[in-house]
């Protein structure tokens, strides 16, 4: 995974952070915390500029949010949990984990927005909520663009610092990157094989 990660980055530049934190925002198998910290290393060579990194990394996370958004926006709680109903079992979310999530962002609004962006796990469902509830546009772009570049450049920044180190990383990265997706296919097919009717009941 070291090697096709650096690889897109090495073959399509900025374009390819960008896309490639759209995509672990869509849909997230490989997370932004091994993204950036290799655009770090690859700055720290001196193949491209940090600023512009951390720029490009920010810009496809905000759009992924984007994206997120507009879909809680237009399909709504209701609609939503319905379809967690009839497919819960498949997308692993059950709706009152949906309803859960709704409710939390009810009590911290913006805050969920702008802090949700820097917690692992939370980044991308985060939007959903904040769509749902109708939370005005331009507030949700600023607090999720802040947030969004304060974590690509600890992460980017964190991965530049460490460049001394960077003939060693693919002894480390290959072993934990292979070992993360290998985890999050088994936690899916857990969540399958043990999903009960009763999760896909109210919300």
């Amino acid at each position: 995974m070291f090697q096709w990660i650096t690889g897109v980055i090495a073959a399509f530049g900025y374009l390819g952070i960008a896309g490639l934190m759209l995509a672990e925002n869509v849909f997230p198998p490989i997370p932004s915390e091994l993204i950036m910290p290799l655009a770090g290393y690859m700055a720290a060579r001196g193949d491209f500029s940090l600023l512009w990194l951390i720029f490009a990394g920010t810009a496809g996370s905000v759009l992924g949010a984007v994206l997120w958004y507009w879909i809680g926006l237009k399909i709504g709680l209701e609609r939503l949990c319905a379809l967690s109903r009839r497919h819960g079992r498949w997308i692993g979310i059950a709706p009152r984990d949906i309803t859960r999530t709704k409710h939390w962002f009810d009590r911290h609004g913006w805050a969920a927005v702008f802090l949700g962006r820097m917690m692992p796990g939370a980044r991308t469902l985060i939007s959903v909520p904040a769509g749902m509830a109708r939370m005005p546009f331009v507030p949700f772009l600023a607090y999720t663009t802040v947030g969004s570049a304060l974590w690509t450049s600890f992460l980017t920044i964190a991965g530049f610092v460490l460049h001394r180190q960077y003939g060693e990383v693919a002894n480390w990265v290959n072993p934990v990157s292979t070992g993360l997706l290998i985890a999050l296919v088994l936690v899916y097919l857990w969540r399958v094989i043990r999903w009960k009717p009763l999760e896909e009941g109210r919300a």
